[in-house]
């Protein structure tokens, strides 16, 4: 198997990696026992030790690939000085929004809060083979802002007249989370990860005429900046459909996660000159092994002449079978 990195750089030919979204999380027995013993989860999070272990689990029980970082795209917000709690089967909850407490967050505490990321980091890579790619990664400035700004409804769907509301300083907002987002994969790739993902898990919810200026053009700076710093990057824009060709051709991502909406075969034609990753839908690894595995031969075949890494269209779910997870990838890995 090539490292994540390589593929990325290089845009080798066919399935040559597999990891997951979630892959260090809530389904693992190992994961669990931590979670149970440490209720609050940012303190987890900003736990260095803690984190480096979560994050290397899946890499022992699994031997994937890749690693991604045990970590939450709210430390942004968090580290810039809005108060963020999880509840137990509800999810993030964002304290209001300052405005002038935001934009006037020094870079140095952002960091100084930041830190024990940066060192949870630095300690998986000591550990981690040389040959696997550790994975950093951010949440795009759309998908920050619906949870910065609570535009969420109780349907999750997106309040468009709170964001309207704020239109006046909208341009102050992402000029700032832009510099918070940069420098948080800088920090990130200096602590020892050498790929970034961009989660922009909320694009989907954004109305067509406004995609321009909430997906394309937040997500095409960041990648920009990941250019400039040689930083392999993958994006992941969430329920666009086959607005994906445009997000494509617009950010030009070294990467792009497809969700489990996009038809593999519409993707392999329509999606060229980027490394595809992703999209089987994560409910298949609750069905018969047969289904799973007729529904994963249609992303292996669909992308057997194109770059493409194995992944899911969305995170693991905490119900998944840990065993169930290994059938997928020795099927895989027997498969390519």
């Amino acid at each position: 198997m090539s490292s994540l990195k390589e593929i990325l750089i290089n845009k080798n030919i066919t399935c040559k990696s597999i990891w997951f979204m979630r892959q260090a999380g809530r389904y693992l027995p190992e994961f669990r026992k931590i979670r149970d013993q440490n209720k609050d989860f940012i303190k987890l999070c900003l736990n260095s030790a803690l984190s480096s272990e979560i994050t290397l689990q899946p890499i022992k029980r699994f031997n994937l690939d890749s690693a991604i970082i045990f970590s939450d795209i709210l430390l942004i917000p968090y580290a810039s000085g809005q108060d963020v709690t999880f509840l137990k089967n509800k999810g993030p909850k964002l304290g209001e929004f300052n405005l002038k407490k935001f934009l006037n967050r020094d870079l140095d505490i952002f960091i100084k809060n930041l830190d024990p990321v940066y060192k949870a980091i630095n300690q998986a890579r000591k550990k981690l083979d040389k040959k696997k790619s550790l994975i950093g990664f951010v949440g795009a400035p759309w998908t920050l802002l619906v949870y910065m700004l609570n535009l969420k409804e109780k349907d999750n769907r997106i309040s468009l007249s709170k964001i309207n509301s704020k239109k006046n300083n909208l341009d102050l907002i992402l000029t700032k989370l832009n510099e918070f987002i940069c420098l948080h994969i800088q920090k990130q790739i200096e602590a020892g990860a050498d790929v970034i993902q961009i989660f922009d898990s909320w694009a989907g919810e954004i109305p067509e005429p406004e995609l321009n200026s909430f997906c394309y053009l937040p997500n095409q700076k960041i990648v920009k900046f990941c250019k400039l710093n040689k930083i392999p990057v993958i994006c992941f824009p969430k329920g666009i459909k086959e607005n994906y060709a445009n997000f494509n051709k617009i950010i030009e991502p070294d990467g792009l996660s497809i969700d489990y909406d996009i038809d593999p075969c519409w993707a392999a034609k329509n999606l060229t000159n980027v490394v595809l990753q992703g999209g089987l839908h994560p409910k298949f690894l609750s069905e018969s092994d047969e289904k799973m595995y007729v529904e994963t031969k249609k992303y292996l075949d669909a992308f057997k002449d194109v770059p493409y890494i194995f992944n899911l269209g969305h995170g693991l779910r905490p119900e998944t079978d840990p065993e169930k997870l290994n059938k997928l990838i020795k099927f895989v890995r027997k498969y390519i």
